[in-house]
């Protein structure tokens, strides 16, 4: 009998950034990561939304830290899947260089009394829900967990994530900012251009310029030209606070490249705390 979308759950973090109704549509468990700002323990998405947050951010002197949901908040949601009918699950994690989120899935693994596979997806945002997707689409056809995370992986080779901030501040502040760390300095004041790396999973810095506008030139150049154009694309284009230059963004992707599938889908709090407002993100892979 073939694997059907409650037999095995695919089981993921909030910051795979899927939008809702793909969430829904191929049965994705959710499980929320933690924003710690001063005495309160926010769940992403839940307790504060994007609005919310991003007023706030630029404004209140004390910064928020993110905090991987413990392993315990993992073995509920297995349960929970369980109780739907699963009688297996695969979880897929935000980077394990840039989260203990991925040790905490594997925890878990060992808490249940149904088999568990954890995958760490080496990206983040949407590097991360391409993966999920691709895992879940691959159970949906049929496949076991093997087959889902081989499909994974075959997203994680072709996988391209860039993004520009407006200031390395908040990387810096969180801890997060890896190889771009050669960038502090002077280069607060400039407007940086990242990248998440596939391979180690680490934020690494690109270029940098001197207006946001060339950086979003650069990033859009950059991209596509690790992009095998003549195959199938899927795409998204985050952002943080800035809906308007996603959507331009967005819109000049669709009408040069015309991907398989391209959506805009904002940044959650908790990657939003470690990129801060006026983030620009692409993120996508090309099918063989």
């Amino acid at each position: 009998m073939s694997p059907d979308k409650s037999s095995i759950a695919v089981i993921t973090d909030s910051t795979c950034n899927i939008p809702p109704e793909l969430v829904k549509q191929h049965n994705i468990y959710v499980v929320l990561q933690h924003l710690i700002w001063g005495t309160e323990d926010l769940l992403d998405q839940k307790d504060i939304d994007n609005a919310g947050f991003y007023q706030r951010l630029p404004r209140d002197p004390v910064h928020p830290k993110t905090s991987q949901p413990p392993a315990r908040e993992f073995t509920a949601m297995i349960e929970q899947a369980k109780t739907d009918g699963a009688t297996q699950a695969l979880i897929l994690t935000v980077s394990q260089p840039l989260s203990g989120t991925y040790s905490s899935a594997k925890q878990s693994t060992d808490l249940v009394d149904i088999p568990v596979e954890a995958y760490d997806s080496r990206s983040a945002g949407m590097g991360l829900g391409w993966q999920v997707l691709a895992a879940a689409r691959a159970r949906d056809a049929g496949s076991d967990v093997n087959g889902m995370i081989e499909a994974a992986k075959k997203v994680r080779e072709h996988l391209q994530m860039l993004l520009v901030v407006d200031t390395l501040e908040y990387l810096h502040k969180g801890g997060r900012i890896g190889g771009a760390q050669k960038l502090i300095g002077t280069a607060l004041n400039l407007k940086p251009r990242l990248r998440v790396n596939p391979e180690s999973g680490l934020v690494e810095a690109v270029e940098r310029t001197r207006t946001r506008s060339k950086a979003v030139e650069g990033m859009y150049q950059a991209f596509f030209e690790k992009m095998d154009t003549s195959k199938p694309m899927h795409i998204a284009v985050h952002d943080a606070a800035a809906p308007k230059d996603a959507e331009a963004l967005a819109d000049r992707i669709r009408d040069q490249y015309h991907p398989t599938e391209l959506f805009v889908t904002p940044l959650t709090p908790v990657l939003g705390t470690h990129v801060g407002p006026g983030t620009l993100a692409i993120t996508g892979y090309y099918d063989d």
